[in-house]
């Protein structure tokens, strides 16, 4: 398994630029865009399967919230899967921001790269 490279870093944020930006606009639809069809997603809340769930839960998540994220780690356990762990701070209007873990798996589908599992942890 190698170590994080300019390449996966690339490939990690053209997908979570995309995430981020649809996030940002509270556009649910246009998150979940994001995500395979069978993706596995923990939020804050129980797990889904599936792009409704994922679409459900940003639908949600409060008007005016963003997501700021940092890669830590990049790790490419096999040519069409890329693993990325990063520190999230999701800023609201009407309360203190939230940092969280993010853990993702982006796998390579035939419409590119898509995130397959999305796991937040919070460690506070």
């Amino acid at each position: 398994m190698n170590r994080t490279t300019t390449r996966d870093v690339s490939v990690l944020r053209e997908v979570l630029d995309g995430w981020k930006a649809a996030v940002d606009a509270h556009q649910p639809d246009r998150v979940a865009a994001r995500f395979t069809e069978d993706a596995v997603f923990q939020g804050l809340h129980p797990y889904s399967v599936g792009r409704a769930g994922v679409a459900a839960y940003y639908a949600s998540q409060p008007l005016g919230m963003t997501a700021d994220y940092r890669i830590l780690e990049t790790r490419r356990p096999a040519d069409d899967v890329l693993l990325g762990y990063l520190d999230v701070d999701f800023a609201f209007t009407d309360r203190p921001t939230l940092g969280v873990k993010l853990g993702v798996l982006l796998q390579r589908t035939d419409e590119g790269w898509a995130i397959a599992h999305y796991q937040v942890s919070r460690l506070d």
